[in-house]
């Protein structure tokens, strides 16, 4: 894979919207802001989730939603009009009995983080000794998890808009909420006290471990499919060291490059760090350095083979966890900034990553006004599209739709670039699923052959 982008000035095609929902014009608490710093789609596709600001959660039947875009869209081909937006307040008179219900939830703070997790009976809870439980989770249990302001948990069922838990342990701001793949309903809380925290909501929400190994917040953390592994991404003290070098620069021009390149090699051992846990013992791995800014965003392939983590210094790094080995980078400025540049404030601060569940497509939201849809075989943008003040996204479950929120409170989708799969890469996911990189290049095959399997080659 190639570790530079092609410049901007590169012929894309334009992401085709879908739709958008726009968060209620009614006046609410004025002291919290409108921003949408998170969305979420259930795991079954049920429910599409986003915090609208104020205090505020909406949750809404994803079927409906993709209903009301279509017609919206048949309407425009009729009239050729412009695309019409669709507000959610006062619909909710008009459901079928028995279909998922939507629900507007008052969190009580501002909601910084949203988590859909369900639940499968025969995924017991890790304490074993306690034969009471308050909450006995069923098959077809959907819980929504939210982290707010205040640093409070709120667990929420997602079918009846009922508050079932609330856990308080965190000391600061819970900046993102990530549920464990497997069914477990294992919960893992980022926050800005530095720590990450392990709760199991089969216990009752009990606290299972802190994770402690960053040196400042912690913006966002993802688990491996097969929920073995989690990656942690936050703030690190990079950003100070590169600061204060380029204070030093813009203060003595007449410094020498030898003398600017020994500093800058100085700021390696502040490196702003990728974690990543072993979820089995609750240790960790490996430290992932080569970003020059605050890290934000990070999200494993399908097959797990794959990391892919977003920066503040203007880049997406895909990373092989397994090694700690970078295979690409996208790069969102052309040419590429100096570590000094990018360890500063620019308008390319990349805001969030979404891996598709196709493994080939990576979406990306950066504070130039784009959205970027990328294959991971090509070296720039396939389709982007326009975005003001985006902050977050989402694939929606089956990888067609991506949905990115903004600090307006509204929510904003595309349609994901369509492209047949080869057969090629169909198989390699199926095999990286269960093998790691090692593994691979240890099966009696050709060098090339374990190459591609590894990501080494396309």
């Amino acid at each position: 894979m190639s570790h530079n982008s092609l410049p901007n000035t590169v012929n894309q095609a334009k992401a085709k919207v879908i739709g958008e929902l726009l968060a209620p014009v009614a006046p609410f608490d004025q002291k919290s802001g409108r921003e949408t710093w998170t969305v979420a789609f259930a795991p079954d596709g049920s429910y599409f989730a986003w915090s609208q600001g104020h205090r505020i959660v909406r949750l809404v039947p994803w079927s409906k939603c993709m209903t009301n875009f279509s017609s919206v869209r048949k309407e425009e081909r009729l009239n050729s009009a412009r695309p019409r937006s669709l507000s959610r307040q006062g619909s909710e008179g008009s459901l079928v009995p028995g279909e998922p219900r939507e629900h507007t939830i008052d969190c009580g703070d501002v909601v910084w983080g949203l988590a859909f997790g369900s639940s499968v009976p025969e995924k017991q809870s890790r304490c074993v000794n306690i034969e009471w439980h308050r909450f006995k989770f069923g098959q077809d249990q959907l819980l929504l998890a939210t982290g707010l302001n205040n640093g409070r948990i709120k667990i929420w069922d997602a079918y009846t808009g009922k508050l079932l838990l609330n856990l308080m342990d965190h000391t600061d701001i819970v900046r993102d909420l990530t549920f464990a793949p497997d069914g477990s309903l294992v919960l893992v809380s980022a926050s800005r006290d530095k720590t990450l925290r392990v709760w199991d909501l089969k216990d009752d929400g009990n606290m299972m471990k802190v994770l402690r190994g960053h040196q400042n917040w912690v913006y966002c953390s993802t688990f491996s499919p097969d929920s073995s592994v989690l990656c942690s991404v936050g703030a690190g003290k990079a950003v100070e060291a590169e600061l204060c070098l380029s204070q030093e620069v813009a203060l003595r021009p007449s410094l020498s490059n030898s003398v600017v390149a020994k500093l800058t090699a100085s700021m390696d051992s502040w490196a702003v760090v990728v974690l990543l846990w072993n979820m089995d013992k609750y240790i960790l791995i490996r430290k992932l350095e080569g970003h020059h800014n605050d890290v934000v965003s990070c999200e494993f392939s399908p097959d797990g083979a794959l990391l892919a983590t977003a920066s503040y210094d203007t880049r997406v790094i895909v990373w092989d966890p397994h090694t700690g080995t970078i295979l690409l980078e996208m790069g969102h400025l052309f040419p590429p900034p100096s570590p000094i540049f990018a360890g500063g404030a620019n308008d390319r601060w990349v805001r969030s990553v979404a891996f598709c569940h196709d493994g080939r497509h990576i979406a990306s939201i950066t504070d130039d006004r784009l959205v970027r849809f990328w294959r991971i075989d090509e070296k720039s943008p396939q389709a982007i599209g326009a975005l003001t003040n985006g902050l977050c996204c989402a694939f929606s479950t089956d990888g067609s739709i991506l949905a990115a929120g903004s600090r307006d409170g509204s929510v904003h989708f595309w349609a994901c670039p369509r492209s047949v799969a080869s057969l090629q890469h169909l198989c390699r996911m199926g095999l990286r699923r269960v093998l790691t990189t090692q593994q691979v290049y240890t099966l009696p095959i050709p060098r090339c052959m374990q190459d591609y399997l590894a990501y080494r080659s396309l």
